[in-house]
C-alpha cells in the first residue's frame, strides 16, 4: 500500500469504533468491506500481508477506541485503579473495587499471551475473506447459542434497574462473581483473533453463560475490552511511527478522530440498549451478513 486516502480512512475510522464495540467483529469487517468494494480499495486495505501499513492503521485506530472507552467509563477507571492500589497497599482483596480490578487483571491474561504467541499467524493464514466471512457466520450462530442457552438456563433474567449511580451497582453484582468464572470471560477473547469472531460478542455471550444479565455482561465486556483494545494498539503505533507510517499519518489521525467519535456513541447505545435488550438481532445480522458475504465471494 503506497497511499490510504482520506475517505479511505474516514470509512474505516468510522468503521472500526462502531464494529469493535457492536458484537459483530471489527478485524471482520476491515477485511470484508474492502474485498466487497474491489478496486483500490482491495489493494490498499490488505491486512493478510507479512508487512501490511493497514494492518498498522487499523490496530493504530484501537487507540482512539480504548480513548473513547477510558472517556466514557472515566469514574469507573477510577474506582478500579484506586482499587488496585489499595489492595496492593493493603495486601488485600475484599472490596468490590479491588475484586473487580484483579479481575479485569486475571481476565486479561489469557488473550494478552495468546495475542501475543499467535496472533501474527491467525492474520496471515485466515485474515483473507472467505475465512472472515465463514468466521462471521460462526460468530452469529454462537451469539444465537448464548442467548438461548442463557434463556434455558434461567427461566427469568433477572431485572436490574437502570443505573443512576455511575455503574457502582453494577460493578458490585460483577464482583460479587467468582474469580474463576470471570476469568473465563475474558479467556473467551482469544477467540476473537480469529477474523470475523467479536471480542465483545463472545465476552458478552461468555458472561451470559456465567449468569449475568445482559446490562451486567456488556459492562463487563466493555471494561474488559480496554486494557486489550489500547495494548493492542499502543504496541503497534511505533509501526506508524516507522516506514509502515510513510505517507499516512495524516490519514491515520482523521481516522482515529473518526473512530473515537464512533466509538463513544457506539458504547452509549449499547450500554443502554442492553438493559433490555438482547443478542439476538446481532446474532441475525451476523449469519446473514456472513453467509451473503461468502455467496458473493465464492460466486465471484
Amino acid at each position: 500500500m503506497h497511499h490510504l486516502t482520506y475517505p479511505e480512512a474516514i470509512v474505516i475510522g468510522l468503521l472500526q469504533g462502531v464494529t469493535e464495540l457492536f458484537p459483530v467483529s471489527s478485524l471482520g469487517h476491515s477485511i470484508l468491506l474492502p474485498a466487497l468494494l474491489g478496486g483500490r480499495w482491495a489493494q490498499d486495505l490488505n491486512v493478510a500481508s507479512p508487512e501490511s501499513p493497514y494492518l498498522a492503521f487499523v490496530v493504530g485506530l484501537h487507540v482512539a477506541t480504548a480513548l473513547a472507552l477510558l472517556a466514557y467509563f472515566w469514574r469507573d477507571w477510577l474506582r478500579i485503579v484506586t482499587g488496585f492500589a489499595t489492595s496492593v497497599r493493603h495486601r488485600r482483596v475484599q472490596a468490590p473495587d479491588e475484586r473487580l480490578a484483579w479481575m479485569i487483571i486475571l481476565a486479561t491474561i489469557p488473550v494478552g499471551v495468546t495475542g501475543l504467541l499467535l496472533e501474527h499467524t491467525f492474520r496471515t493464514v485466515l485474515g483473507r475473506p472467505v475465512p472472515a466471512a465463514i468466521f462471521l457466520t460462526v460468530n452469529g450462530i454462537l451469539l444465537y447459542g448464548a442467548e438461548r442457552l442463557r434463556r434455558r438456563s434461567a427461566a427469568t433474567d433477572k431485572a436490574h434497574p437502570i443505573n443512576e449511580d455511575g455503574g457502582i451497582t453494577s460493578d458490585r453484582r460483577i464482583a460479587a462473581e467468582t474469580f474463576t468464572g470471570t476469568t473465563l470471560v475474558g479467556a473467551a477473547q482469544v477467540l476473537a483473533l480469529l477474523p470475523g469472531i467479536s471480542r465483545s460478542g463472545v465476552t458478552l455471550g461468555a458472561g451470559l453463560l456465567r449468569g449475568l444479565s445482559h446490562e451486567d455482561a456488556a459492562r463487563f465486556s466493555f471494561l474488559l475490552a480496554t486494557p486489550v483494545i489500547l495494548a493492542a494498539g499502543v504496541l503497534k503505533l511505533p509501526d506508524l511511527f516507522g516506514p509502515l507510517g510513510d505517507g499516512i499519518r495524516g490519514q491515520v489521525l482523521v481516522g482515529s478522530l473518526a473512530s473515537g467519535a464512533a466509538a463513544y456513541l457506539s458504547v452509549r447505545f449499547l450500554t443502554r440498549y442492553f438493559e433490555k435488550g438482547t443478542l439476538t438481532p446481532f446474532a441475525i445480522y451476523c449469519v446473514a451478513a456472513g453467509l451473503a458475504c461468502l455467496t458473493w465471494l465464492l460466486a465471484a
